[in-house]
């Protein structure tokens, strides 16, 4: 009998599903079994009142729970098919010195991480695997740490027929900016660290996979929403439906593995797969 048609998305943290939830969605309504590993609990995001890690009153067990209640929320508004939560503690920010601790996920072995998502493809035996583009803009030490793991736990299984990292158009995030600032939030300029615009470009150029989501954006709005502890006071909680639409209408992917044969550029994660006995 042929396996499911499944799709393995390995993100750092709670909220992280959210942001690329308009695949995860569109793929559920296909009938397509969606797994989804989540790496950390997100010990270090904002406490309720938006307090910061570090701070009086920042308890991290409890943002935790807050967080993976949070999440469970979210993947009911996803129809995620099954929820694994690797339980590691988040690293914080590139910038902060939390990263240090042994304890933190970005310091655990790749080979354990690596080993642990590999029996979650031996369960569930994914046909495609989505993370996060490990050389691109965003640098949070825990997003390259699941990113670098998720892609060694594909190569050593040889399990995904299809292995894909998420990116997003630097021109999309140019737009929503200045919409933002349009509407008058007080958002600083565009970042034009000439490191993070070399990773942008380059990340953009390799895009092989664009995703027509807008049929599912209310719900992967929905699902971020749903983790209002990081979202209430978020700039991105006040943009409107056609600012949404016009950023994030579309998710992009670039595929660095693939044993199907179908052509590129794409517009199905699952193409060359379902047809398959």
């Amino acid at each position: 009998m042929a396996e499911p048609l499944t799709l393995m998305a390995v993100h750092a943290h709670p909220d992280d599903e959210a942001s690329g939830g308009g695949i995860l969605a569109a793929y559920a309504d296909q009938g397509i079994r969606i797994i989804l590993v989540t790496c950390t609990n997100g010990e270090f995001g904002d406490a309720p009142g938006g307090i910061k890690p570090g701070a009086d009153g920042h308890d991290t067990g409890m943002v935790a729970q807050i967080r993976l209640a949070e999440l469970r929320e979210s993947v009911k508004i996803l129809k995620v098919s099954e929820l694994e939560t690797l339980g590691y503690h988040d690293s914080g920010m590139e910038d902060w010195d939390f990263k240090n601790r042994p304890e933190a996920f970005c310091n655990i072995p790749l080979e354990e991480v690596a080993g642990r998502i590999g029996d979650l493809m031996e369960r569930y035996r994914p046909q495609v695997l989505v993370t996060y583009d490990d050389r691109g803009l965003y640098q949070h030490p825990d997003h390259v740490h699941a990113s670098r793991a998720a892609q060694a736990a594909a190569t050593a299984t040889g399990i995904p027929a299809k292995v894909y990292l998420s990116t997003m158009r630097s021109s999309n995030w140019r737009k929503l900016w200045e919409a933002l600032r349009e509407a008058g939030e007080e958002i600083p300029d565009f970042p034009e660290d000439p490191e993070r615009t070399r990773r942008a470009l380059e990340s953009e150029e390799r895009i092989t996979t664009t995703i027509d989501i807008r049929a599912t954006l209310e719900r992967k709005w929905r699902a971020l929403m749903a983790h209002s502890s990081q979202t209430s006071e978020s700039p991105f909680s006040k943009i409107t439906p056609e600012i949404a639409e016009d950023a994030f209408g579309h998710e992009y992917f670039i595929r660095v593995a693939d044993t199907t044969g179908a052509p590129v550029p794409e517009d199905d994660l699952f193409a060359g797969l379902r047809n398959r006995a």
